[in-house]
């Protein structure tokens, strides 16, 4: 994947890890349970979204909904390679980033997750390839695209 790396954001990191994909930005939150198929496919029919998979891309949405089920969903999409690569929030969504530290813990996979500011959220392109490196060390993650 090529990076211009022109562009840049800052947010709080919410998870550790390091991940690059093309962005997919969702009109709304959904559930990982009951939302997303085992193939990271959005299912819930009721999603703007339903029928565009979640795999492989940069997720960024402004918090998660619903069920805390959603982080065993997230942590066996994570384990078999069907998840986002990462996570971008304007809302930390503790569910989901108990999916990813449950994740890191029994697979050694990594997914970053981010908050950013509503004001630094509207600033994610709206398509193209962006970088994701976020460090629970220094609390900081960075954007870059």
């Amino acid at each position: 994947m090529t990076l211009s790396g022109s562009k840049r954001l800052s947010g709080r990191a919410l998870h550790p890890g390091r991940g690059a994909g093309t962005v997919l930005i969702l009109d709304q939150p959904i559930s990982f349970w009951g939302g997303v198929d085992h193939h990271g496919v959005i299912i819930d029919v009721h999603h703007p979204q339903c029928g565009v998979s979640v795999a492989d891309r940069v997720l960024v949405m402004t918090s998660g909904r619903g069920s805390s089920s959603a982080t065993a969903v997230l942590a066996e999409l994570i384990r078999a390679k069907k998840a986002p690569v990462a996570m971008i929030f304007t809302e930390c969504d503790t569910i989901l980033v108990i999916g990813a530290l449950v994740s890191a813990e029994l697979y050694q996979i990594r997914m970053p997750m981010i908050e950013l500011t509503a004001q630094d959220y509207e600033k994610i392109p709206t398509a193209g390839i962006v970088q994701v490196e976020a460090s629970t060390e220094t609390m900081v993650g960075f954007i870059t695209w």
